[in-house]
């Protein structure tokens, strides 16, 4: 059964240990630590030196006990959003949360308790399991940085699963969006706005004409587009040489993203002719959406594992990216798991005591059902 007491003293020791991205390496030797005392075998790889960072990705694998299971990878993040240093925790009426200007950091070191505790409580129990990998990742709040950098050769796992989502506790996320960025960048002329505004041609009215032809926000159930930065002009008293915009795009369904990031760039070249500037778009896939049938064999893997302790486990398609689109791309089935965790990277941020062991049992209902083929 899961300890609540370990549980908490593991998830708010955690909490304590600040751990920006590419600074993880204090709370990656308690996490490495508390792995190897499970009985897992330990190793970090090398994705940290590729990112600047100080450690990399942990992989921990525990042997299967007994035959014929199903080999499992429970996932999570380390590094959390800022600010945490010299967070102050507080614990009333069964939430914790953290007092101040600083972010609690449970997303995601609540995933990271919770796969700890899930996994300890069956190796006390001595019962039936597959081989669990458990992964717990770098860099992932600055662009997924560690599980791109992950070597999916030290991943022997059949499914996966992802503890990095927030309400309700055990819903699987069984699709998600493939994302582009999108950097656009208009060149005018300069002139004196006073004396000879004819002479110039301002970037900042061609960006402006190409916003206002974009259609963004919610475009259909699956689609979604956004311009988040505009950064633009030198002076107020100068036509604008320059002006870049840093826009994004997302979709289930990548037609419809193709579509809708063509009918951007169009607006930003029409806006170029009309107000006789020069435009470039650059578009990078940031990353690739994934789909999962209720009737995949990880889905009916994550259900039958929420049944058996009485869970409700929804199916819910994702608007937002994670490690999980990563882990899918380069071939391991995986979805990711609610948490439980509200109002993430905010000072507001907190979670339920009740919430934290729910997702543990979870996790240890997921280690359970690996040891039944």
């Amino acid at each position: 059964m899961i300890n609540q007491e370990r549980l908490l003293h593991t998830f708010l020791s955690l909490l304590e240990i600040n751990s920006p991205s590419r600074k993880e390496g204090a709370v990656s030797r308690v996490i490495a630590e508390k792995l190897t005392q499970l009985g897992c075998s330990v190793v970090t790889d090398n994705a940290g030196s590729a990112l600047g960072g100080e450690v990399g990705n942990i992989i921990a694998t525990l042997p299967a006990c007994g035959e014929g299971g199903v080999d499992i990878l429970l996932c999570s993040h380390m590094d959390t959003v800022q600010p945490t240093e010299g967070i102050r925790i507080l614990q009333e009426d069964g939430i914790i949360r953290q007092e101040g200007a600083a972010v609690l950091g449970a997303d995601d070191k609540a995933g990271i308790a919770a796969i700890i505790e899930g996994v300890q409580s069956v190796v006390e129990s001595q019962e039936a399991h597959g081989q669990i990998q458990i992964l717990i990742l770098i860099c992932e709040e600055i662009g997924l940085l560690g599980s791109k950098e992950l070597d999916m050769s030290a991943i022997n796992s059949d499914l996966g699963f992802v503890f990095d989502s927030g309400q309700p506790v055990g819903h699987l996320v069984s699709s998600a969006p493939t994302h582009d960025n999108i950097v656009i960048r208009f060149h005018g002329r300069a002139a004196h706005a006073g004396v000879c505004p004819e002479e110039g041609a301002s970037a900042i009215q061609a960006a402006a004409r190409a916003i206002a032809a974009m259609k963004l926000g919610r475009i259909d159930e699956e689609t979604t587009a956004n311009v988040g930065i505009v950064q633009g002009g030198s002076a107020r008293n100068i036509i604008p040489e320059s002006c870049e915009l840093r826009a994004e795009a997302r979709s289930r369904d990548t037609k419809k993203l193709d579509e809708q990031v063509a009918a951007m760039r169009k607006a930003c070249e029409d806006a170029a002719v009309e107000t006789g500037v020069e435009v470039t778009v650059e578009v990078t896939r940031e990353y690739l959406g994934y789909k999962h049938a209720a009737t995949d064999p990880l889905m009916e893997f994550g259900l039958r594992a929420a049944r058996s302790i009485g869970m409700e486990s929804d199916l819910v398609a994702h608007g937002g990216g994670s490690d999980c689109n990563i882990l899918n791309a380069k071939g391991l089935p995986t979805a990711v798991v609610g948490v439980g965790y509200e109002k993430i990277h905010t000072p507001e941020e907190f979670i339920s005591v009740s919430d934290l062991v729910r997702c543990a049992q979870y996790a240890r209902a997921l280690v359970r059902a690996s040891g039944k083929a």
